[in-house]
């Protein structure tokens, strides 16, 4: 029993020394600095330089893991609130205008992904294929024009990317407003007529989730 407890202390210890390398590495990635050192990320988790092996194989494993914790969070928002809705178009703006509004809620994550640059869309998890997968469905179901799901896909999120650099780089913009305009654009962009792509981004929004 006192094995078991004394693994778990330790245990816990690993995951706490982990959790503050990979935040030491978001803080560096949402400020654009990724040519520091493990010397400094180590010293910005108040870790020691030797416990970095004990996680991370390189400085690039790191910065890919804490890409990736960013994402998890959206991935566990958006799919949260995306859950009650079935149409595939709503999914769609739902998740968009979510997403801007992200912005105002965690920055640093919002700039670990735009200082990721479009890169960001084409991996395995977060925002490109759940996109993608959204746009397909609702061209399946006839909301959206038929095209190319890669070529609609880097369409829808470079404009996102680009609402959100405009967010960060305007704080005192009205971020709902900006973002359910971009949503409209992009909606007419897949096809929908005005009417029906006013009606998605007048639609009362569910709660933003706390993260």
């Amino acid at each position: 029993m006192v094995t078991g407890v004394v693994g778990n202390r330790i245990d816990r210890r690993r995951e706490r020394t982990r959790n503050a390398l990979i935040g030491a590495a978001r803080k560096f990635l949402s400020e654009g600095r990724s040519a520091v050192s493990i010397q400094e990320i180590t010293d910005a988790a108040d870790v020691g330089f030797g416990s970095f092996y004990n996680h991370f194989q390189s400085k690039e494993q790191l910065f890919d893991e804490a890409v990736r914790s960013v994402l998890q969070i959206y991935s566990e928002m958006r799919d949260e609130i995306v859950a009650m809705y079935d149409d595939p178009a709503e999914v769609f703006a739902v998740s968009f205008r979510m997403t801007g509004r992200l912005q105002r809620q965690i920055p640093e994550g919002v700039r670990v992904i735009l200082n990721s640059g479009t890169s960001v869309l084409l991996r395995d998890e977060g925002l490109g294929p759940r996109a993608r997968r959204d746009i397909m469905a609702a061209q399946d179901a006839g909301r959206f024009d038929p095209m190319d799901p890669d070529m609609a896909l880097m369409a829808a999120g470079g404009a996102l990317l680009g609402l959100l650099q405009l967010l960060d780089a305007r704080p005192e913009a009205d971020a709902d407003a900006l973002t359910d305009e971009m949503t409209l654009h992009v909606l007419r962009m897949f096809g929908m007529n005005k009417r029906s792509a006013q009606k998605l981004v007048s639609s009362e929004l569910p709660p933003q989730p706390q993260l």
